[in-house]
């Protein structure tokens, strides 16, 4: 380990500007994918207004609203589920 950090501050500016396109590709990248994260969000908040106020789901009753949470709920179970069952198989090796 010691031996990759000396080779590493070792390198000449040009190793370095053979390197630095790829940060450049990667910094591009992060930047689109922080932007569909944030388009993601404002979706769902704009979706959840929908939801509350053109199908009047805000001043609907409990009952409704727990089934609501309970769907919520089970995707994100389903979603889950394979992540859990790898770990499991993980684990047992």
């Amino acid at each position: 380990m010691a031996e990759t950090l000396e080779t590493a501050h070792d390198e000449s500016p040009e190793e370095f500007k053979k390197h630095l396109s790829k940060y450049y590709v990667v910094f591009v990248a992060l930047l689109c994918l922080t932007a569909i994260t944030v388009a993601l969000i404002i979706a769902t908040v704009k979706a959840g207004l929908v939801a509350g106020v053109f199908m009047h789901l805000i001043s609907e009753k409990k009952v409704i609203l727990a089934v609501l949470i309970l769907t919520v709920a089970f995707f994100a179970l389903v979603l889950l589920l394979p992540n859990l069952t790898v770990y499991e198989h993980m684990t047992g090796v």
